[in-house]
């Protein structure tokens, strides 16, 4: 089933939830709506459920205006972040509850009803569960039993909201992969929230990324994170160093260090926004006159390593640019954080408190309207 959102808006009180939302979404796509918190992104799932009603705009399925249909004529499944399983009856009975309560007319058979429920099981791998209770199970266990119990009434939608959440790391990790894999097999229109950005990149089609009720971009995972159309979409993907400067004529200036941007040839000593990801920073040791150009311009920033954090591969360094103070009650505004492979930094033998040059390899800037 389709889904065509078109011009939603919604307040609550003073707060705008959701400013003049429209979006597109494909029969049998897997998209995550995507931002922190606040910023609209379960109000729009909860009223495409028909939970919630929208001020203005409307919702089709299908082409068909959903907006006076009833939520339980919607066709639409859902899966909460806190499982919402009935205590009082076991796996197999929360599976088969949404089929019991169909209408007379509509309702399987009991033998039909243990056949569906049993497959479901089976799906989600835990039909050796069907005899226990909730509270018999594990958090991710719980998780996969509510997915299972939405899919058992065969729902045109599927709606997730945060649904692995309150899971722990590694098992958030696991249901994100068997998730995929599911809706690879099923094919049903999902649309999940998440505020996680990994777990939004590892898993949908695409990404709808929202920010204070309105939508800031959508494309896919390899889409909006190798081109982010704005300022917060950089930020909110991952862990990114911003740097100040201006922009002229194609230009910008930032900390000392002069960088083309080609795509501003047009600006006239504006201010701008350089963003660069840690892996994107070249590192090597500061030698006085050795990182000039030609017109004896520094060719990067002059920093002193504050602190090596190395993990696995990775290296991770924190790094004060020249003549800024060491940040004071964990204020982290002048620290510049680079990534290099730990088996660079141990060749290279950096120190804690030596001068060090990043250079970015790759920079987006933004210049101020």
């Amino acid at each position: 089933m389709s889904i065509e959102i078109r011009n939603v808006s919604k307040r609550f009180g003073d707060f705008h939830a959701l400013r003049d939302v429209s979006l597109d979404i494909e029969s049998g796509e897997l998209i995550a709506l995507l931002g922190p918190s606040g910023c609209g992104k379960t109000t729009l799932l909860r009223i495409i459920a028909g939970l919630e009603s929208a001020d203005a705009g409307s919702i089709l399925f299908s082409g068909e205006d959903t907006t006076d249909v009833h939520v339980r004529e919607r066709q639409v499944g859902f899966v909460f972040q806190h499982y919402a399983l009935f205590r009082h009856m076991t796996v197999f009975e929360n599976v088969a509850f949404g089929l019991r309560v169909k209408p007379r007319g509509v309702r399987p058979s009991e033998a039909q009803i243990k056949k569906k429920v049993m497959d479901l099981l089976g799906l989600v791998q835990l039909d050796w569960l069907a005899d226990r209770f909730p509270s018999q199970l594990s958090g991710g266990q719980r998780q996969r039993i509510a997915l299972a119990r939405a899919l058992a009434v065969e729902p045109k939608v599927l709606l997730l909201d945060e649904p692995f959440g309150a899971l722990d790391a590694k098992v958030r990790k696991e249901l994100r992969r068997w998730l995929r894999r599911l809706h690879d097999e099923l094919h049903v229109t999902s649309i999940f929230v998440t505020h996680d950005q990994e777990e939004a990149l590892e898993v949908a089609d695409r990404v709808v990324l929202m920010n204070a009720g309105k939508v800031e971009q959508i494309g896919s995972p390899q889409q909006v994170w190798d081109h982010p159309a704005s300022p917060f979409v950089y930020g909110f993907l991952g862990d990114v160093n911003m740097f100040h400067g201006r922009a002229h004529q194609g230009e910008v200036l930032l900390d000392g260090l002069q960088i083309e941007s080609p795509e501003h040839a047009g600006a006239d000593n504006a201010k701008a926004f350089a963003y660069v990801r840690p892996h994107d920073l070249d590192v090597e040791r500061y030698s006085a006159g050795q990182h000039l150009d030609a017109q004896g311009r520094p060719r990067g920033i002059v920093v002193q390593l504050s602190r090596a954090i190395v993990v696995g591969p990775i290296a991770r360094l924190e790094l004060i640019p020249a003549g800024a103070t060491q940040p004071a009650g964990g204020s982290e505004d002048h620290i510049i954080e680079a990534q290099i492979p730990a088996q660079q930094f141990r060749e290279m033998g950096f120190r804690e408190g030596e001068t060090l040059v990043v250079t970015p390899r790759r920079a987006r800037v933004f210049v101020e309207e």
